[in-house]
């Protein structure tokens, strides 16, 4: 308005705030959706082998329909603004996994897996949900590190007081009952990475001499990552386990590298690691036997062996086309006794195709992706790390296990996560669901009001 010549401006009206969605009726209705499509697969199998719906189809329905209910109540209940994306995806890969293992038993009357899959997905969600409901902030974790660590170490050398496996030491089985500790071993390494990096961040990024392309820290800061690199080396020499080797240095060099911000310490990662497979490759018997089946896969052939593991892995990617030949019409059985642990991907390779496999990749890169997009919303550094490591795992896994089965790289003895047989992959792999879901819960949260309309 004007008055006596002075011009008096009127200021707006503040913004009002408004409250973030919380997306829990999406969620909902993609679980509905990843249940549907878990009962068809298990549909097909039936139909496919005897022309008829199995009859347990309605009680595998409805059992996985439970525990993705009582899941998603649980969220709700405690983690109301998580990212709607991550259960939806667990129950799918979870519900595509008891499919193919159960295709697989048909094959296999003997030994069937299916049934104590289901017990060990049933604990899984079980343990997802007494997480999402008894962690109410992802930071209590930060206060007890070391325990974690320490905890981890006790895990990782647990194995060796054991036999090995299939030329591993990476199980503990007592009385028919096995475990692989490894696999716990990883979620607490990751707490300890997120927490060290977090409280040492600056003196990684901004002190100590620079040498060449990067600045290389003091060495009260160095130690402890020479001494991660000492660790995975010395679990691929005693347990005889390249791929849980690979995953802890790695998830260690992803994590400094955002720490940081700098590029040269994957350099540094890369040749580190590269030094301590050649070396330990060259040296240990069943590695290097790993590594020769992995440059020469039809080696056996030729000396009229008969093809190995790997030779009808690549086989039945080959036979798999685009399409697939349907699921329970495959041959993935000839792989041998790891078709349904280390090799299940080749089962879904030939009876779901090419475009079968980019969906289940999909799936795995969305679950990163949203894992990455919860710890980047974060203000504060240990939980956007532990977010970035926890993904992480899920990646590095997928790339080990697939470029394994696929040839691209030598072969590893670890579980394709949610898909393989394996009691402690999917019990691991439901509580690094539930701790992305807890930071991705509190990251949303603490933007809930300050949107302005």
């Amino acid at each position: 308005m004007i008055n006596a010549g002075t011009t008096v401006v009127q200021a707006d009206p503040p913004a009002r705030a408004v409250r973030l969605p919380r997306r829990r009726g999406i969620e909902l209705a993609l679980i509905v959706l990843a249940v549907l499509l878990s009962v068809y697969g298990y549909c097909a199998v039936g139909l496919a082998r005897y022309g008829t719906v199995p009859p347990g189809a309605a009680g595998y329905g409805a059992g996985l329909g439970v525990l993705a209910l009582l899941a998603h109540l649980a969220v709700r209940l405690r983690a109301p603004y998580a990212d709607p994306l991550l259960l939806p995806i667990g129950v799918l890969l979870n519900g595509l996994g008891l499919v193919l293992i159960y295709r697989l038993d048909l094959e296999t009357p003997g030994d069937r897996a299916a049934p104590t899959q289901l017990v060990w997905s049933t604990l899984g969600v079980i343990l997802f949900i007494v997480v999402v409901l008894m962690l109410r902030d992802h930071r209590w974790l930060q206060r007890y590190s070391y325990v974690c660590v320490a905890a981890a170490l006790v895990l990782l050398l647990l194995p060796i007081l054991f036999p090995a496996v299939n030329g591993a030491r990476i199980w503990i089985r007592i009385a028919g009952f096995s475990i692989q500790p490894g696999e716990f071993a990883k979620v607490l390494l990751a707490v300890f990475f997120a927490a060290y990096l977090a409280a040492n961040r600056s003196a990684l990024a901004y002190t100590g001499r620079r040498i060449w392309f990067m600045q290389l820290p003091t060495g009260r800061v160095l130690g402890p990552i020479l001494a991660i690199w000492l660790l995975s080396v010395g679990v691929l020499v005693l347990e005889r386990d390249l791929g849980t080797s690979l995953l802890f240095f790695g998830q260690f060099v992803v994590l400094l590298y955002v720490a940081t911000g700098r590029t040269g310490w994957i350099a540094v990662g890369v040749l580190l690691a590269g030094l301590g497979a050649v070396a330990v490759g060259w040296l240990e018997p069943h590695v290097h036997s790993r590594v020769e089946d992995w440059l020469h896969p039809f080696a056996s052939i030729d000396a009229g062996l008969g093809p190995g593991q790997l030779a009808q892995s690549l086989f039945a990617f080959a036979a798999g086309g685009v399409l697939g030949t349907g699921l329970g019409l495959g041959h993935s059985l000839l792989i041998g006794f790891a078709v349904k642990s280390d090799f299940i991907l080749a089962t879904a390779g030939e009876e779901l195709g090419l475009a079968g496999l980019c969906a289940i990749f999909l799936l795995y890169g969305l679950l990163v992706e949203r894992g990455y997009r919860a710890g980047l919303a974060l203000r504060e550094p240990f939980g956007r790390l532990l977010a970035v490591g926890l993904a992480s795992l899920i990646a590095l896994q997928v790339f080990v296990i697939a470029g394994g089965v696929t040839g691209l790289i030598p072969l590893t003895g670890m579980a394709m996560p949610f898909l393989a047989q394996g009691g402690s992959s999917v019990v691991t792999n439901w509580a690094i669901v539930a701790l992305l879901i807890r930071v991705s819960h509190t990251a949303r949260k603490e933007y809930d009001g300050e949107v302005a309309s």
